[in-house]
């Protein structure tokens, strides 16, 4: 133990330091309660801190230490944080609010036993002195890698001469546009949805070989869809419940935090050409197991218990429904054990938003398909990683991609008409080429054989917004962060929501969510555009021009009539058009 304790590394580390504002005056008040708000604030910004690829470092009472990989992530984060806390505050008397300052800094600093340690430490400290409560305060430092990439205002505070810092240190006030609380009523504790529901937690891997990972998450996977094939039973979407993969937690608290009845957790031990599968399903309201089993057996039977666990726990939950169900996880199986290895995987990358996980997956896909051309499930979720990659300008020729994902998708369809992912991708290809009678039918056919399939409740609400059926829209963007509210394409939904609102002329509502959305895709003009029209709208002249001028950084500049000719196709396309008019940006 010894000597490794004590070696010294130093790096470059952006480094994220926060406290509570007033935290002797708010334990003199009440010390109790003080703590108990001081803890629920910490899980919300441990998380978040996670989520952006931090390490938390140290922690002393009311102050947290941590260091990120770029100044991006760390002020991206600190925005997230103070966005948050400001949510969770809602329901606490002024007086009693726990107000985090956050400072973020990048510099040298010395790692010893994890902890850090240093001037680089000591200035990001003296920085979130420096902080409003409830605010953020960064070095120049900070400033110059943030300034140009993340829509932000920023003040100069000058140069502060700081506490134990030989040189005085010029530090900027993050003026972020970060939810209101008015703005983000609605973020509150979700209600039981009136039918059954359920969240399957990732399997856990029992394996010593770390790379059977794929064979826990792809048992996770497929009876996720599965159970969402049934359209009386309301499915957490993948993507939130795989946030709890690795992390040891209390059932209760998942439920209550996606909001359903019932969890199923298990492992997975695969050895030689032998799998071990376990699971056991919780009613959460009263944490008592429904049903546990155990499966041995040969690996080729892995379908064939993802078949019965799924059956067993539909018949746990609502025997006299499942009477006139039937059950079919994956439609049509691959016939290797390897194939389906690398679609799980693949999966599993393109839940991610970026770019590499992108290409890591269309790789992946790319060799199932060429190893199994039948297996339908490789050609519908590689078509999907294609559009995704076009979307965000990841291809060579966007079109192009637009129309390979377009071809994948129908390849898919005729291998299995039943493949949902699919059906998604081609109705959002059709709605983008204006053929939205098509769109929508196909889109509807992806909810009726997958009713919880999130990601395309989103795209169902994108297409209904551009054919002129504006609530409707937003019932449909509105259910997919239901079904997935800690999703990894939580901004993407967002977006979209934030998009069929302001369709809606819903515009104070529209307005954080656009605001998030240019956060989360810094880099994306057709976020800002939206953003900038619902300003339009609501008079937030000032707000407006600012995001124009850094819009028109990213692309040829913004004019209206550049935007109409892009919509033309779209009804949302007039009230986008005169929301930019009102913001002043130009005709032509």
């Amino acid at each position: 133990m010894g000597s490794q304790d004590h070696r010294v590394e130093r790096r470059l580390a952006a480094i994220f330091a926060a406290d509570v504002a007033g935290y002797s005056r708010l334990m003199g008040l009440d010390e109790v309660r003080t703590l108990r708000i001081l803890t629920a604030h910490r899980e919300i910004m441990d998380r978040l801190i996670a989520e952006h690829g931090g390490r938390i470092a140290n922690t002393a009472g009311d102050s947290i230490l941590a260091e990120f990989p770029s100044a991006v992530d760390a002020v991206q984060c600190a925005i997230a944080v103070q966005g948050a806390l400001a949510v969770a505050n809602l329901d606490i008397s002024e007086n009693r609010r726990v107000r985090f300052r956050i400072g973020v800094h990048v510099g040298d600093v010395m790692v010893r036993g994890g902890d850090l340690l240093g001037d680089g430490v000591n200035t990001a400290a003296r920085l979130e002195g420096l902080a409003d409560p409830g605010g953020i305060c960064i070095s120049e430092a900070t400033y110059g890698y943030v300034r140009k990439t993340l829509p932000l205002a920023f003040t100069d505070l000058g140069l502060q001469k700081v506490k134990n810092i030989e040189e005085p240190v010029r530090a900027y006030a993050v003026k972020a546009t970060l939810p209101a609380a008015n703005g983000m009523a609605e973020t509150k504790p979700l209600t039981l949805p009136d039918r059954p529901s359920i969240t399957v937690l990732p399997f856990t891997n029992m394996s010593p070989d770390p790379e059977q990972e794929f064979f826990a998450d792809g048992m996770t996977e497929d009876i996720i869809t599965g159970l969402s094939r049934l359209r009386w039973l309301f499915v957490i979407a993948r993507n939130s419940t795989f946030t709890y993969k690795g992390k040891a937690v209390d059932v209760r608290q998942v439920a209550r935090e996606l909001g359903v009845r019932y969890v199923l957790e298990g492992s997975v031990r695969a050895s030689g050409k032998r799998i071990r599968v376990t699971g056991q399903l919780i009613d959460a309201e009263t944490s008592k197991h429904i049903w546990a089993e155990k499966y041995d057996r040969q690996l080729d039977d892995v379908f064939a218990v993802q078949d019965e666990i799924t059956e067993n726990v539909v018949a746990a939950i609502e025997p006299q429904l499942y009477a006139r169900e039937s059950v079919r996880l994956a439609g049509q199986p691959p016939e290797t054990i390897s194939t389906w290895g690398l679609v799980v995987r693949a999966i599993d990358l393109v839940s991610h938003l970026g770019q590499r996980h992108n290409e890591e997956a269309r790789a992946l896909l790319e060799r199932a398909v060429s190893s199994e051309p039948t297996y339908a499930r490789a050609q519908a979720i590689l078509s999907w990683a294609v559009w995704w990659a076009a979307w965000n300008y990841w291809l060579p020729d966007e079109s192009h991609g637009f129309g390979q994902a377009k071809r994948h998708a129908k390849d898919a369809l005729a291998l299995d008409p039943s493949e949902p992912w699919a059906r998604m991708v081609f109705g959002l290809c059709l709605s983008s080429e204006g053929e939205h009678e098509r769109a929508l039918r196909e889109l509807e056919e992806a909810l009726r054989i997958n009713p919880s399939f999130a990601l395309a409740h989103s795209i169902y609400g994108w297409a209904l917004a551009r054919a002129g059926r504006f609530d409707d829209a937003v019932v449909q963007t509105g259910t997919a962060l239901r079904l997935s509210p800690t999703d990894s394409f939580l901004s993407f939904y967002e977006f979209l929501h934030g998009f069929a609102l302001l369709a809606r002329h819903r515009f104070e509502d529209a307005l954080p969510l656009l605001r998030k959305s240019i956060v989360a895709f810094p880099e994306f003009a057709t976020h800002y555009a939206l953003l900038i029209s619902c300003c339009g709208h609501l008079g937030l002249l000032e707000e407006a021009q600012a995001l124009l001028e850094h819009r028109n950084t990213l692309g040829p500049p913004l004019t209206v009539s550049l935007n109409r000719s892009q919509l033309r196709r779209y009804a949302t396309g007039a009230v986008i058009a005169e929301g930019l008019s009102k913001a002043g940006v130009p005709e032509t």
